[in-house]
């Protein structure tokens, strides 16, 4: 079982019909024991920075996203999802998040007012890892994104892909049992569909 993890700011909806798409049995759950009984966790994300972190420290969900980390089972971090496993955004200066991996996230540079912020739409991967996740993803594959902000990984080994949006950007990040993506594996066809097999393929359920 796959637990789509609620702290009450996600997108979950589009998460599970993905996961139900590829034959994924899964739950919605804040719950720490819920959480923990699963084979592997999926984080999403949308909106602010700060509005999701209060909510994740409210509602317990932070809390249980690290104890699940420690249980060394598979999580997947999406958009959001992504930047809250680091330290604090830009976006939100002094809002800590769940510091489990290391990099800023910065806003998307536009002084010259060229770039449509926020980026919304399909960007080719250059993917650095072709493992976990990202087997049997071809390179250049196109993902769709929805962001204003971005990272910058500060161990440039976690990085698995990037993408070109007027920056250099680390797209998805693989570290030990964390996986986590900046674009919407669950809005990307079946490039992003053929990624989420691969995480269910690594919980051992299908």
């Amino acid at each position: 079982m796959i637990a789509v993890i609620d702290y009450g700011a996600g997108n979950l909806q589009s998460v599970v019909k993905a996961l139900h798409f590829i034959g994924c049995d899964c739950t919605i759950t804040s719950r720490k024991d819920e959480l923990l009984k699963a084979d592997g966790a999926i984080l999403p994300g949308v909106g602010s920075f700060a509005d999701a972190m209060d909510c994740m420290n409210r509602s317990g969900a932070a809390e249980a996203v690290r104890s699940f980390i420690d249980s060394e089972k598979p999580l997947l971090g999406i958009c959001l999802g992504l930047q809250l496993l680091f330290d604090g955004s830009d976006e939100s200066p002094g809002v800590k998040g769940l510091g489990i991996l290391k990099g800023s996230i910065t806003k998307i540079p536009n002084a010259d007012g060229t770039l449509k912020i926020p980026h919304m739409g399909w960007n080719s991967l250059d993917i650095c890892q072709h493992s976990g996740i990202f087997q049997n993803i071809p390179e250049e594959a196109y993902v769709y994104f929805v962001h204003s902000y971005f990272l910058r990984a500060d161990d440039e080994n976690i990085v698995a892909a990037r993408t070109h949006y007027g920056v250099d950007i680390d797209a998805a990040v693989q570290y030990r049992n964390i996986f986590a993506t900046q674009f919407h594996p669950e809005k990307s066809g079946k490039v992003g569909l053929q990624l989420l097999h691969n995480f269910v393929e690594m919980t051992g359920r299908n």
